[in-house]
């Protein structure tokens, strides 16, 4: 796929992502910041609360998206766009992959954020690398016990469909 120009109002919407991200670090955060938009205007911000909360979870792109949903009363973002002051890690990709973002905009690539000690690179690896050999052990268990609840979502008439 080709990728568009970015517009002056694309370039507004990543200069606040950029923004955010500076501020966040002035007010002792990490260097990242990201909005979401739908149908040109914005609808949720976020800025990397990693340490301040104590959440792993907590980076700029997560934070964005759970505010997107809320406000949008909606689990998908199918016509929302993310500017993000730095391409996304492994684990905010795969969000805005669940969330169903249109488009991803990002600043700083995932080298930058190596250089400054954010690397990602062992994520990726990690993910290819088969169980016996990663470096945190995984080990699958029970499955037939835990089969049960596949059972009970395909026989469920009235499920939400992700």
């Amino acid at each position: 796929m080709k990728q568009r120009q970015p517009t002056e109002t694309d370039r507004k919407f990543m200069q606040m992502a950029i923004d955010l991200s500076i501020e966040n670090v002035k007010n002792g955060g990490g260097p990242f910041g990201a909005v979401i938009v739908h149908e040109g205007k914005v609808v949720a911000t976020g800025v990397n609360r990693v340490t301040a909360l104590n959440d792993p979870t907590a980076h700029a792109e997560v934070s964005a998206i759970r505010a997107a949903c809320q406000t949008l009363g909606n689990f998908k973002l199918h016509d929302c766009i993310c500017y993000t002051s730095c391409e996304p890690c492994p684990m905010c990709l795969s969000a805005l992959y669940w969330a169903g973002v249109k488009a991803i905009y990002y600043g700083n690539t995932k080298q930058d954020a190596d250089s400054i000690g954010f690397g990602d690179d062992f994520i990726y690896r990690e993910i290819n690398t088969p169980y016996e050999y990663r470096f945190i052990p995984i080990w699958g268990m029970m499955r037939d016990e835990a089969q049960e609840a596949f059972r009970c979502w395909e026989l469920k008439d009235d499920k939400i469909e992700y």
